[in-house]
């Protein structure tokens, strides 16, 4: 699991965003086609220290592909010439939304790895027991040379062999992306190259972060945010609680929200606030549907790959699904009640959220959607070292209990909490499934009766949002953080006279 390492492929994308930030808070019109096109060439050249690729144009040809992206255009065809810079004047403006598909394959960066086989590596003794021989059921194993060889013509991939390998010689390999995808969005192209299909696909970005050559990425705002930034104008900031230790072991909310305004934002919202909301009307929610009968369970709905996946694969369970607003949408409607002129910008660690908020039903709430590592470049573009930063108060104080959203498992704990509080002596049956593979089979038990008077959390990364396709830091080291921010909140859940006030 690479989430969190600070590889190459790292690098690459923060020096992209990087640059493409600067571009616009730079806003420069006139200069703006021959500044893009100078990017790949500053980003590899004959000084790079490290060579990412074989060759130089190869590696810039990628870049290239990177850099449309990251400025909200899609890749350029194969097939005819176009362009690096074509469209940009259409993407040129601030209210650019996404458009999908999110998650895109660069075909010139995909290495074209082997879905799934087994092979014999130099680690093979040619042993006189030969047990992958005896185990292999279609005879698909014999001796080369003093050492196992696998027919792969004969071979049925059941993986007997490397099971009983006493020297763990044989090799199972995997297409990584595809691996990592829980609902079969990847499949080849006739090239063997990956490739998304846009129709089982929800956005995680669990391909994007578990592919080693970096040929999976996803579409970006930052160009527009930064434009509008530079503009001017009331923009509001509400970040995501798993932001705690994603950009550095000792940088506080008053720091964070010091830097944010450096950048151009006039305020800084929680969105553990929307939690909490969310929270309390999914209590309430599971008490009067559940617990009574009328439903026989509810899914929750603040992870939008977990919800997109149950309605485009059981979309018979729909009813189920709770009707609440995600705490991106509950509190972006908050903050435009306080601030009505203002654009509202989520930060958070998924790359699904941004899809969410292109929803028709969504757009006039979420003007801007980046993730933890989108803003990071974006603090590195203006040079803003956090740490040299503090603002005079916090966030919005939201509960421990919307924080702990942030982390598998959470949202159902939140919901408990509060029917607890609200309706003692309830008993709430939880049930919850992290990363979508075992998300799509405890739908498939729900579906099938087994989940009746459950509570069902689920979240389409494994770790939850902690562990999503835009953070920064390991899964481990984010999930010790959040820990410690949800201990040393004021409050642990939302009080009962908010809940008399959402229930208004």
């Amino acid at each position: 699991m690479m989430r969190g390492l600070q590889t190459p492929v790292r690098a690459i994308r923060r020096r992209v965003f990087t640059e493409v930030a600067k571009l616009g808070f730079k806003a420069d019109a006139d200069t703006l086609l021959t500044d893009m096109e100078a990017i790949p060439y500053e980003i590899v050249n004959d000084d790079t220290e490290e060579k990412y690729r074989e060759s130089t144009y190869r590696a810039r040809a990628i870049v290239r592909e990177r850099l449309r992206l990251a400025m909200g255009l899609s890749l350029r065809p194969e097939n005819k010439p176009v362009h690096l810079t074509a469209g940009v004047e259409a993407s040129n403006i601030s209210e650019k939304y996404y458009e999908p598909p999110l998650m895109q394959v660069i075909p010139s960066a995909c290495e074209r790895c082997e879905e799934n086989k087994y092979e014999v590596s130099n680690m093979c003794k040619g042993c006189l027991a030969h047990p992958c021989q005896e185990v292999c059921p279609k005879g698909a194993i014999s001796m080369v040379n003093g050492k196992s060889f696998i027919d792969q013509e004969k071979c049925i991939k059941c993986g007997k062999c490397k099971s009983v390998c006493p020297y763990d010689a044989i090799a199972k390999k995997e297409r990584p992306c595809k691996n990592a995808c829980g609902v079969g969005a990847i499949v080849s192209d006739k090239y063997g190259r990956a490739y998304i299909d846009t129709d089982k696909c929800v956005s995680c970005g669990m391909c994007m972060v578990s592919c080693p050559f970096g040929a999976i990425s996803d579409k970006s705002q930052i160009f527009q945010l930064t434009r509008a930034l530079q503009e001017g104008g009331e923009i509001v900031a509400e970040i995501a609680p798993a932001f705690v230790g994603q950009f550095g072991d000792n940088i506080t909310p008053r720091n964070i929200k010091a830097a944010l305004q450096e950048l151009g934002f006039s305020e800084v919202y929680e969105v553990a606030l929307g939690a909490d909301i969310g929270a309390i009307s999914e209590a309430h929610h599971y008490v009067e549907k559940v617990v009574s009968g009328e439903l026989p369970f509810l899914l929750t709905s603040c992870c939008p790959s977990w919800a997109m996946m149950a309605k485009k694969f059981f979309p018979d369970l729909i009813d189920q699904i709770s009707q609440e607003l995600t705490p991106m949408v509950a509190t972006a409607r908050t903050i435009k009640q306080e601030h009505p002129n203002a654009r509202v910008v989520f930060i958070g660690p998924c790359a699904a959220k941004k899809l969410e908020a292109s929803r028709r039903t969504v757009r006039s709430d979420v003007d801007f959607v980046v993730t933890y590592e989108e803003l990071q470049a974006m603090f590195d573009a203006k040079e803003i070292d956090l740490t040299k930063y503090s603002a005079e108060s916090s966030f919005h104080d939201a509960t421990g209990a919307g924080r702990g959203y942030a982390c598998a498992g959470g949202v159902a704990e939140a919901i408990e909490k509060c029917v607890n509080e609200y309706y003692p002596g309830v008993d709430v049956n939880i049930e919850h499934a992290e990363g979508l593979a075992e998300c799509k089979k405890i739908l498939t038990l729900a579906k099938a009766g087994r989940m009746n008077g459950c509570l069902i959390e689920g979240m389409g990364c494994p770790g939850g949002c902690i562990a999503g396709a835009g953070t920064n830091i390991p899964v481990a080291k984010a999930k010790k953080a959040l820990a410690n921010y949800v201990k040393n909140s004021t409050n642990n859940i939302p009080p009962s006279e908010l809940a008399e006030i959402e229930l208004k």
